[in-house]
């Protein structure tokens, strides 16, 4: 199945959910829940872009939340000393690239598969982050951290700008910039694209600093909503935001896919949960269904890989 083909798929799923919500839950068309539903999706997605540009390369980041609670944190201490808002914006994405940094390394330089890698800085970071906290969450936050200092009403009007702005350049970027070009060309055939000249192994360590920095952005857009910051936030954050890129119609073995594609994984599955609160259907189901999208999309690419070695 082309990335197309996967994109109108979801669109037309997204379409099928709307239609089942006008009919059993229209209240779920309120303002309010829309609101809301985009507020919790926003750092989703921005998580998302990051990992599109690590899944193209053929990689897997599983730390992506870990990285997010660690970025929340340092965030809300930035914020705690009184600064400028900015610099906790700063403070958050320095702490996720260099973080990512040191994944890229591992995974791009000492050549440790990148699910191995990922996984021992999942736990090792959340394992550090629960000592230096003692559990305890990041309190009283600054009037002027919330919201950045806009309006509750205006900051999704903001927030969403500054994410259609982030989504237009990362998918230029992919469509028409050599650097994008490259992260195709390393996913699709690593040792192929090295020998083309591509130096593989920096654009492998480029993404998962990118990704690393983009997860730090979206701490930032999700502490800024309230006062407190939990010291175990991100928690299964890894496992939506993956499953919201595969079934974007990214191939899991890299080289394919768009970041559109991404938009509107986030968009389904994000739709997901509230969904089924809706409907009085139990929210356990939400990672059921996560864990199963993932697989369907694994053993989809899997197929497609067989299918054209034989052709």
């Amino acid at each position: 199945m082309s990335s197309c083909r996967r994109e109108i798929s979801v669109l037309i799923a997204i379409a099928a959910l709307a239609l089942i919500l006008v009919i059993r839950a229209p209240g779920y068309f309120g303002a309010e829940n829309l609101s809301d539903v985009f507020l919790t999706n926003l750092p989703v997605l921005v998580v998302a872009i990051g990992m599109t540009l690590v899944i193209l390369t053929g990689q897997i980041d599983v730390s992506s939340g870990s990285v997010f609670a660690v970025c929340s944190v340092a965030a809300g201490v930035v914020a705690k000393w009184g600064w400028h808002p900015l610099t906790a914006v700063l403070a958050a994405c320095l702490v996720g690239a260099l973080l990512g940094a040191l994944n890229g390394v591992f995974v791009a330089r000492v050549r440790i598969p990148s699910i191995v890698v990922t996984l021992a800085t999942m736990v090792a970071v959340r394992a550090a982050l629960r000592w230096y906290t003692g559990g305890a969450w990041i309190q009283d936050l600054p009037l002027r951290f919330q919201w950045f200092g806009l309006s509750q009403q205006a900051y999704p009007f903001v927030s969403f700008i500054a994410v259609v702005v982030l989504v237009g350049i990362a998918a230029w970027v992919l469509s028409t910039v050599s650097a994008g070009r490259a992260v195709y060309a390393t996913g699709s055939n690593e040792e192929a694209a090295r020998l083309a000249g591509i130096h593989t192994n920096s654009v492998i360590l480029a993404v998962f600093v990118l990704a690393g920095a983009l997860t730090g952005f979206a701490a930032i857009l999700n502490s800024v909503r309230f006062n407190q910051i939990p010291s175990n936030t991100g928690l299964g954050l890894e496992m939506k935001v993956i499953a919201a890129v595969v079934i974007g119609g990214a191939a899991i073995t890299g080289g394919g896919g768009t970041v559109l594609g991404t938009v509107l994984g986030v968009t389904l599955l994000g739709a997901i949960g509230p969904a089924l609160t809706f409907m009085d259907i139990s929210a356990y189901w939400e990672r059921a269904l996560q864990g199963a999208i993932i697989l369907a999309a694994v053993v989809i690419d899997a197929a497609r890989a067989r299918s054209s070695e034989h052709a």
